[in-house]
């Protein structure tokens, strides 16, 4: 009893402002920071809701993935732009209509491949050997005038048709591994600087251009502006 009638005096002998600061003094409350906690635990000092440990919801990528896609579509619009000027280069008048029937190009995950083959009535190389015929050594000086044009690193690989099964020794490997080594060297003399090479690799009969894999198509010279790795 005596402690109801020492509140009811207090309550009537302090002031608004005095009966607050008593009510917070009975009901603490904490303050929590959604920054930072200052702690050194496993956090390390971070909070749950820091800005990097949040899981992200779709309403932006992460500032590298977005400039790794960006990276992305410039290398794509730069050797797409390669491509168009080697087509151009090859659709002038003065290249004659038999060194366009030897090349081919496309875009690869690798990088633009430039694909330079026989065809029935001429080969690029004298047969069975890595000697370069004349319209291997006019196509070059083309694509090397194009692809001196930009700086992506370049790889060359050579490849062959199949022989037939009854040949005592097949000598797919050395021949476009060789061919491959010439190809390069075609190149660097027709001015790509040879620091760019990344590559040079002969392939044998292994990966076929045609489902027949004994058709001269498959000979042929593949090569390969490579795109370049993200720093």
């Amino acid at each position: 009893m005596m402690a109801f009638f020492l509140l009811m005096w207090l309550l009537n002998a302090t002031t608004e402002k005095q009966r607050k600061g008593l009510a917070d003094y009975f009901n603490p409350t904490i303050a929590v920071s959604r920054v930072s906690s200052g702690g050194d635990g496993v956090l390390s000092g971070d909070s749950i809701l820091a800005a990097d440990v949040l899981a992200h919801n779709g309403t932006g990528a992460p500032d590298s993935l977005q400039s790794a896609q960006a990276a992305s579509g410039a290398e794509d619009s730069g050797l797409a732009a390669i491509e168009q000027k080697l087509l151009a280069r090859f659709g002038e008048s003065m290249v004659s209509d038999r060194l366009r029937r030897h090349i081919v190009t496309r875009l690869s995950d690798e990088g633009l491949v430039i694909e330079l083959f026989d065809t029935a009535e001429t080969p690029l190389f004298s047969p069975d050997t890595a000697e370069a015929m004349p319209v291997l050594q006019e196509l070059t000086r083309i694509v090397a005038e194009v692809v001196a044009l930009a700086t992506n690193p370049v790889a060359v690989s050579g490849h062959v048709k199949a022989y037939p099964v009854t040949l005592r020794s097949d000598p797919v490997w050395d021949l476009s591994t060789s061919r491959a080594k010439m190809m390069r060297g075609l190149l660097v003399t027709a001015g790509v600087d040879q620091a760019r090479m990344q590559r040079v690799t002969g392939y044998a009969d292994r990966r076929p251009a045609t489902a027949d894999p004994t058709a001269s198509r498959n000979n042929r010279i593949e090569i390969v502006l490579l795109r370049r790795r993200p720093e």
